[in-house]
């Protein structure tokens, strides 16, 4: 352990004291192992990612639990996917994924689940968003983005244009325009997501403001 890396403290809790280690049990040592083999010290990492290196650390040591796009921008900045961060393993360049063998996963209020194989140049989403999670984050990252709502209306912040996706209505565009999504209705949504993966740590840019203040309101 590098002399800049606090040292772990036996905190099993997240910041509103609910214990986050039976939902996402591999995540914390991931984040740390990813990290380190991208050759960054926690400093650079919680800089590159927008985070404090104090809220890094928590995340990396289970006390605090990460949301999906702080998992989708971390798995830019270390160059690898999110399905790799939470430890789950699916055969490499596996074509066909039995969705009976994906289990959901919760991650900062969203449930999601694999739609498609590690190791390809693009990531796949199922993902269940309830209402009045994450829509204040706002996120900026080079690549592109896809999504598809499957039911209930989803509320999409484009720059400084919003938009209310009905089912079967879909987005495309380009990841480096401010972006953030949200439940438009009290029933949550549910959409297919899909976004280029990009491998140099270079392009990862950030999930927003870390100090709780945001673009604007999407309510």
């Amino acid at each position: 352990m590098s002399p800049s890396e606090p040292a772990p403290r036996p905190d099993p809790t997240a910041a509103t004291g609910t214990p986050v280690a039976d939902e996402l049990p591999a995540v914390a040592p991931q984040l740390r192992e990813r990290r380190r083999g991208a050759g960054l010290t926690l400093e650079a990492a919680a800089a590159t990612a927008g985070l404090s290196p104090a809220h890094l650390s928590r995340l990396e040591t289970g006390r605090r639990q990460p949301s999906l796009p702080m998992l989708l921008s971390l798995a830019r900045i270390y160059g690898t996917t999110v399905s790799e961060l939470l430890g789950e393993t699916v055969a490499d360049r596996e074509s066909i994924v039995h969705g009976a063998a994906m289990d959901p996963t919760l991650a900062g209020g969203w449930t999601y689940w694999q739609a498609g194989a590690p190791g390809r140049g693009m990531q796949a989403l199922r993902v269940r968003v309830p209402y009045g999670t994450q829509g204040d984050i706002v996120r900026v990252h080079p690549g592109e983005e896809w999504l598809y709502v499957l039911s209930g209306r989803l509320r999409l912040r484009l720059g400084d244009s919003t938009h209310v996706l009905a089912p079967g209505d879909s987005a495309h565009f380009d990841s480096l325009t401010p972006h953030r999504i949200g439940a438009a209705d009290e029933d949550g949504t549910d959409l297919l997501f899909v976004h280029t993966l990009l491998q140099s740590p270079s392009t990862a840019l950030c999930l927003g403001p870390a100090d709780g203040h945001t673009l604007g309101d999407l309510r």
